[in-house]
């Protein structure tokens, strides 16, 4: 299982950081040790200053595929839920600076969370899912799928010209404007239509 994330996927959110909008997706990968495990709790990472939360909406691949043409890429995953992409922004920042990879700000143990997983049934309208993220019981992050400048499709048929797509990967889709620090204390909830699909406690 691998983790493929999306960067730069909403207008407002590249804006924000001061990142050009992207012509094609801005791809990166966290590994399989990257996801949190149910129900435990986040701890800290001890070699960041500046840790953010990122809230995105998760696709869950249900079919192996490659060179995946968009008008079949429906095909090719089955659920959906929210998730968090902790970033080490200090070390990002850095990391850009130097004109390094930055791995080590995105892909360390533990810094992908993701909810309960929902099948992906006619009823949802993929091109108009309204999600959200508190931060301690206040909501600091709203977005919808249709602000996405590439679709779960197009990102699908994207993704796979470059890596194989294999069942039970995960794709973070990308994250809407409002990202922030998190410290520790804090207790994190993200939304898909209002449920509450995630919550966090920072340690």
């Amino acid at each position: 299982m691998k983790i493929i994330c999306i960067g730069r996927n909403y207008a407002d959110h590249a804006k924000e950081l001061g990142n050009e909008i992207p012509d094609e997706p801005v791809i990166f990968m966290k590994p399989k040790s990257a996801l949190l495990q149910p129900h435990t709790p986040f701890y800290y990472p001890e070699f960041t200053n500046e840790l953010n939360y990122e809230c995105e909406l998760v696709l869950r691949i249900s079919k192996n595929g490659k060179y995946i043409q968009e008008r079949h890429a429906s095909n090719y995953y089955n659920g959906i839920t929210v998730g968090i992409d902790f970033t080490a922004r200090d070390i990002q920042d850095e990391c850009k600076k130097k004109g390094l990879p930055w791995e080590k700000a995105k892909a360390f143990d533990n810094s992908a969370a993701v909810g309960k997983f929902l099948d992906i049934t006619p009823e949802i309208n993929k091109k108009n899912i309204n999600f959200s993220f508190s931060k301690n019981a206040e909501v600091v992050q709203t977005g919808n799928s249709g602000q996405m400048l590439f679709s779960f499709d197009k990102l699908i048929s994207n993704i796979s010209n470059y890596f194989s797509l294999n069942i039970g990967d995960l794709i973070f889709t990308g994250t809407p404007a409002g990202v922030g620090e998190c410290v520790v204390g804090d207790e994190l909830e993200a939304f898909f239509e209002g449920n509450s699909m995630l919550k966090v406690e920072v340690k």
